[in-house]
């Protein structure tokens, strides 16, 4: 069993799960947690009956960073050997192929960032603080922050937040597209399960075409972009989900049809 990081379906909305980070008092990214952290994206990844996932560090903090103490004695030999580990971890959110959404509360700081990252919403409470810090240890973000923080709100804010080590608060971090809703931290989880639970009876199939396109389509030119869009809308004619939403459609107009997940 797990000890840190658990991932179970919502009570009232079985189709969201949670990935929960426990590890107090501020969920510190220790090896252990990196391992039960891309076990559960894995498992949500191929559970069928969860549908989208909530990423949440409980009501005081999401993750204020690696374990430092697991780092001070590290050699360049040392952190060759684990960093592709490390990156893979912190970013295996971003592999989960079903709608995901981080909801934070408190500090998202360096690994914890970058695990919130991966999501593809973030809704914030307004006493969020959030940065990649690791300048003020002489080093850089090493999961995936200097590359998924300069796609998500452009270089040169990138930048600014990883030469600086600063924090943000919620309302700059909404205004730069760092994260997507602000709301109360006490209604911060729940606004995340709710904007979950929308994909619960939707065509999972589609969903996770239209994930693969917009992810893989962003990295490349437009041509190869639309290539990859045409391959993957070509191959949803071959699903019942497409059958029965068009069918339904047809029938009793749009938004009625009642999902297979074939």
């Amino acid at each position: 069993m797990p000890e840190f990081v658990t991932l179970e379906a919502h009570p009232d909305h079985p189709g969201v799960g949670t990935i929960s980070l426990n590890r107090p008092p501020m969920n510190a990214l220790n090896r252990q947690v990196q391992t039960e952290l891309q076990a559960a994206a894995e498992e949500a990844s191929v559970r069928d009956d969860i549908k989208a996932v909530v990423i949440y560090g409980g009501p005081k903090v999401l993750a204020a960073g690696a374990d430092i103490k697991e780092m001070t004695d590290m050699s360049y030999a040392d952190m060759a050997k684990v960093a592709g580990r490390l990156q893979r971890a912190l970013g295996s959110i971003a592999d989960i192929p079903k709608p995901t959404v981080a909801a934070i509360t408190g500090y998202a700081l360096g690994g914890g960032l970058e695990v919130a990252l991966g999501a593809d919403r973030r809704i914030a409470g307004d006493n969020a603080k959030l940065g990649v810090p690791e300048i003020l240890l002489g080093v850089i973000p090493g999961g995936g922050g200097t590359q998924r923080l300069a796609r998500l709100i452009g270089p040169s804010k990138a930048k600014d937040l990883v030469f600086t080590g600063r924090f943000v608060g919620a309302e700059e971090a909404l205004a730069i597209g760092l994260v997507d809703e602000v709301v109360a931290p006490d209604d911060v989880y729940d606004a995340a399960v709710k904007w979950a639970a929308q994909f619960e009876n939707g065509a999972s199939v589609a969903l996770r075409a239209a994930k693969a396109a917009i992810d893989q389509g962003i990295e490349v030119d437009l041509a190869s972009g639309l290539a990859i869009e045409e391959h993957v809308f070509a191959g949803l004619f071959a699903t019942e989900d497409r059958k029965i939403g068009m069918d339904s459609f047809i029938e009793n107009g749009p938004g009625k049809a009642r999902f297979t997940g074939k």
